[in-house]
């Protein structure tokens, strides 16, 4: 099934545009192809027709009848706790977040920008002292314990040949 949330009895929307935009409500009948009566008595939103278009449907559903009262719909929306859940979601926090932003002042944006300024010099440091402890630990462990003694590449070659090899063995014998 292609959709998960459908237009029905009991849905919870979120009003995205017109006069009551920003208010949550739940659909209590469906009038016809594009309507729908909403009721939203714990968002002081009366009871009134609305275009679909204009509802963005959530997850939450109520078990309603078509048609229920104020009162029915404020009962159960209070006994789910909708309000906290939809406090809650990703959506409404995003939501609150934009409203945030739009409402700084140009003082409130100079602060933000600074303080994360500040925030990122303190993650760098921590993160630079970090790598520097894991890259002295590390050169630590791959140091040899016996530092290897110079030899010149011809005395390379004659030792690894063994050529003169006897030649020197004489001469410290003297």
């Amino acid at each position: 099934m292609p959709y998960e949330r459908l237009v029905q009895v009991g849905r919870v929307a979120y009003i995205a545009y017109g006069p009551e935009k920003g208010k949550t409500c739940c659909i209590t009948n469906i009038i016809d192809q594009t309507r729908v009566l909403v009721d939203g008595p714990s968002s002081h939103l009366r009871r009134q027709a609305l275009n679909i278009k204009s509802l963005h449907l959530t997850k939450y559903v109520l078990k309603l009848l078509p048609g229920a009262r104020t009162k029915t719909v404020k009962a159960l929306w209070d006994k789910h706790d909708i309000n906290k859940k939809w406090q809650e979601s990703r959506w409404y926090k995003k939501l609150h977040a934009k409203h945030l932003r739009a409402t700084m002042t140009d003082f409130d944006r100079f602060k933000l920008v600074h303080a994360k300024q500040a925030y990122n010099r303190i993650v760098n440091h921590e993160y630079n002292r970090l790598k520097k402890k894991s890259k002295t630990a590390l050169a630590k462990k791959t140091q040899k314990a016996k530092p290897r003694k110079f030899v010149a590449k011809s005395q390379r070659i004659a030792n690894k040949f063994k050529i003169f090899a006897a030649a020197p063995a004489a001469a410290k014998k003297k």
